[in-house]
């Protein structure tokens, strides 16, 4: 036999607790996220302070916006060039019509209107 077999070892236990459950995450409405993304663009909006007063992580805030903005849903007001972006007020209302001001154009869409559709009347007006 080998002579390292004999030989006394050190060994070291260690304990452990468990984890605690891992939080659900939050399901956040549409509206909610609505009304965060419109927040943000207030003129002067502080995009992470409006998120942690949410509770919402602001990469996530930064998320939801960036979509909203890509989608059509939000888009930037066209300004004189050389001058800063600025968007749209938006003020989110519970209401079968929604009005939507671009400039002095006034458009009213009611709660049936297919979102593509509305897009692009949307684009139409600021082309117009």
């Amino acid at each position: 036999m080998s002579d390292t077999v004999n030989q006394p070892r050190a060994f070291e236990i260690l304990t452990a607790e468990p984890v605690k459950k891992r939080r659900k995450p939050r399901d956040w409405s549409d509206d909610e996220k609505a009304r965060l993304v419109a927040e943000t663009l207030l003129p002067g909006a502080n995009v992470s302070g409006i998120a942690r007063s949410a509770g919402v992580d602001p990469s996530q805030l930064y998320g939801w916006r960036r979509k909203a903005l890509s989608s059509g849903a939000v888009t930037p007001l066209p300004g004189a060039t050389g001058s800063e972006v600025r968007f749209a007020r938006v003020e989110p209302v519970a209401s079968p019509v929604v009005e939507i001001v671009i400039g002095d154009i006034l458009v009213r869409a009611a709660s049936d209107v297919a979102p593509e559709h509305l897009a692009k009347v949307l684009q139409a007006v600021r082309l117009a």
